[in-house]
């Protein structure tokens, strides 16, 4: 998993030392996440599959704010929703977290982390008849390779999985109609590029459309062409420098979430 610039130092508890950069990255995740404004106060949840184990994956402690989050607030839980925390009395998990990030994490284990999010602009968008319009370079992006689900309600029944499922498909990113944002990573730096991302397009589309003017749209041929420049080689390298840049953002919190 790349670490981005992000040197750990293991605490002495039980942690393996893949653990504990793990939990480091996911914790830091967090933040930025807050960071930029991507919170819904307890709610919304970000997970990431163990490195030596990923028949577990690791999300937060329901009730911990975002900005607040640390290494070892963090809990480990099994596919089947099982806490496996001996160090927390109380590690409640959020419920529709679970259904949501357990699904994807079985069912496609090149997303080694998973963002979900409901920010006015992402649920804004996702309550839009069309979704994400082909507008911005940021949305072109995403432009031939982004999902829809269906509002099903809360998703707390273990049954929508398989619609999520199949939905998401081989996408890395979803609009969680009536709901919010969903991106999947190969690694948390990826992941974070995927949501900013998917979350300015959404924000710009918010604003373009609340201008009241027509709306330009780039011909079909350029829109196809910017999603391959995205996919191109040197990308890597572009989102391993922006998980950089974003966690020099928050270089003086990292004793905090690294505790």
């Amino acid at each position: 998993m790349f670490s981005g610039g992000l040197s750990v130092t293991l605490p002495s508890d039980s942690f393996s030392a893949s653990e504990w950069k793990a939990r480091c990255e996911l914790a830091a995740l967090y933040r930025l996440i807050a960071h930029f404004r991507m919170t819904d106060l307890i709610d919304t949840h970000i997970s990431m599959a163990l490195p030596d184990d990923p028949g577990h994956f690791l999300i937060n402690r329901y009730g911990k704010v975002f900005d607040q989050m640390r290494a070892s607030d963090l809990v480990r839980i099994d596919k089947f929703g099982h806490v496996k925390e001996l160090r927390l009395e109380q590690s409640n998990v959020n419920a529709a977290g679970f259904v949501i990030h357990s699904a994807i994490h079985q069912a496609r284990p090149d997303l080694k982390c998973i963002i979900h999010t409901h920010t006015p602009n992402g649920a804004g968008v996702s309550a839009q008849e069309d979704g994400l319009l082909p507008i911005s370079q940021h949305a072109l992006k995403f432009y031939g390779c982004l999902s829809y689900h269906d509002y099903e309600g809360i998703a707390l029944r273990a049954e929508e999985k398989e619609r999520l499922i199949a939905d998401l498909g081989t996408n890395n990113a979803m609009i969680l109609r009536n709901h919010g944002l969903l991106v999947g990573g190969r690694h948390v730096a990826h992941a974070f590029h995927e949501i900013y991302f998917l979350e300015r397009a959404c924000q710009i589309q918010i604003h373009a459309l609340a201008g009241g003017r027509q709306l330009s749209y780039p011909p079909e041929d350029v829109r196809r062409r910017t999603a391959e420049q995205f996919q191109r080689e040197e990308a890597e390298e572009i989102i391993q420098r922006a998980w950089t840049a974003a966690l020099s953002l928050i270089a003086d919190e990292k004793e905090s979430y690294c505790s």
